[in-house]
């Protein structure tokens, strides 16, 4: 049979194929999830592409509900994610412990990156608060449409990078230095819809039913993420 279709952001590739493949050794649809950047794939749904399943920052499937692109009522939240920092492996590894520590280690970095979406807006926000965007605002690396901020702080091309921990954490040629320290941690929850012009609509729940049931937990927690 034909595989129920989605897209999400890159945040949730991972997760989310495993938690397929999951679904699919339990007896379940096979399912083929694109990832792309959360921008892009809210466009294309906008723009009336098919696809069975949208999994999306919260806020965004909120928005995409209320305009009729989402089937009413089929919303669940899947998962919990936090920010992370990076630097090049092997890398000299600046404290990041303390909000304090960190704020010290931004203001001293080469450059910097983050990624656009929830993340990247909470960044924004802090560095504000902190009274130092515009001490570093020459210094931030916007990253191309399509390229993580981790392959940037791989290659060199960044020193300190900020990205959901669940894109960091296998990534080769990193060091992750850890999450945000908890008291400036920002959590992303990721939910998911059934596409309005979804022809498979009852499959499409019945995929979304497995992403939030307990059986996906352990996935969930291997890919840095919480369950919802």
């Amino acid at each position: 049979m034909t595989p129920l279709t989605g897209i999400s952001s890159m945040a949730t590739k991972k997760v989310l194929a495993e938690m397929a493949d999951a679904f699919l050794r339990s007896g379940g649809t096979s399912a083929s999830i694109e990832a792309v950047g959360g921008v892009d794939a809210a466009k294309r749904v906008r723009a009336g592409e098919r696809f069975d399943v949208v999994v999306l920052a919260s806020t965004v499937i909120e928005k995409l509900a209320a305009e009729g692109h989402l089937v009413a009522g089929s919303r669940v939240d899947i998962v919990r994610s936090g920010v992370a920092v990076a630097v090049r492996a092997g890398a000299p590894r600046p404290e990041i412990g303390s909000e304090s520590a960190l704020k010290h280690a931004v203001r001293r970095a080469r450059n910097l990156s983050y990624s656009t979406g929830p993340s990247g807006d909470y960044l924004v926000s802090l560095f504000d608060r902190w009274g130092i965007a515009g001490e570093i605002a020459g210094r931030i690396v916007v990253p191309p449409p399509g390229t993580p901020v981790g392959s940037l702080v791989a290659d060199g091309t960044v020193e300190l990078g900020f990205q959901q921990l669940s894109e960091l954490l296998f990534l080769p040629g990193i060091d992750v230095l850890g999450p945000l320290p908890a008291p400036i941690q920002h959590l992303t929850t990721f939910s998911a819809g059934v596409g309005a012009r979804s022809t498979r609509a009852d499959e499409a729940r019945a995929l979304l039913a497995f992403f939030v049931s307990p059986a996906t937990a352990d996935i969930k927690r291997k890919n840095g993420m919480e369950p919802a």
